[in-house]
């Protein structure tokens, strides 16, 4: 199942969790065209995102930049940061030096004005972070009045569906094993229920305009094949997705 890790917490403890500096480049070449990332969740943002053409978007968490890359070839005026010099290194190697890319903690202080932005994409970042407070605190600050912070994150069911027997109601931290382009890495996720995320997005100022269980593109029907004949509708749990209006 597309879905799942390769296995639960405790596998790989001598790895650090999240290490991006350390993994990111084979992270970045295995999710680079991969069914989760290239024809699920980049389609799924960029079609909540519309026509961008001329507005000015922050990628939050840009990774090695394939999302940014995308939105500026739609025409939009694109900034992205990452916690990892890793990957914004590779992001300026894919986008060019004079790409607006700024090494960042969305954990901290952003370095860009109030209501910079007409949008913000948070795209598998914010499941990373055990508190959202100040982090949406500061996405909301970045944007307009009226801005979207478009968002992904880990679905809530699929915690119980990698550990039956956890609490879906307890914000808890877990742990996975990955391999990305033959190298073992540990992602470490905290999850939380579906109200905790809409009543932090309240909180922090969003009206929650859209919530979306997409399906991937269609080209991925055919490319993987063997992964989706499980799924007879073509739709299948991984990450939930948030369309989000400051007001």
């Amino acid at each position: 199942m597309p879905a799942m890790p390769e296995s639960s917490a405790g596998a790989v403890d001598a790895l650090v969790p999240n290490d991006y500096d350390t993994f990111g480049e084979a992270y970045a070449a295995e999710t680079e065209n991969s069914l989760l990332n290239a024809y699920y969740t980049r389609p799924a943002i960029l079609d909540l995102a519309g026509d961008v053409a001329g507005r000015k978007v922050l990628d939050a968490g840009c990774g090695s930049g394939p999302l940014f890359a995308d939105l500026r070839e739609r025409g939009a005026v694109v900034a992205g940061f990452d916690a990892s010099t890793t990957m914004v290194e590779l992001s300026r190697r894919r986008l060019g030096d004079d790409a607006d890319l700024r090494v960042a903690d969305l954990g901290g202080p952003l370095p860009y004005p109030d209501g910079e932005f007409d949008d913000v994409v948070a795209s598998l970042v914010l499941h990373y972070l055990e508190d959202w407070t100040a982090p949406l605190a500061e996405l909301r600050r970045v944007l307009r009045p009226g801005g979207r912070l478009i968002v992904a994150v880990n679905h809530p069911i699929i915690r119980k569906m990698a550990d039956p027997g956890a609490d879906y109601f307890a914000t808890a931290q877990w742990s996975s094993e990955h391999t990305f382009d033959g190298r073992k890495a540990v992602l470490s996720y905290w999850h939380r229920p579906l109200h905790a995320m809409t009543d932090a997005f309240t909180a922090a100022g969003f009206r929650t305009a859209v919530i979306s269980e997409p399906h991937p593109a269609p080209a991925a029907r055919e490319l993987f094949a063997d992964e989706l004949a499980k799924f007879p509708s073509g739709a299948f749990l991984c990450f939930l997705f948030f369309v989000l209006e400051a007001v």
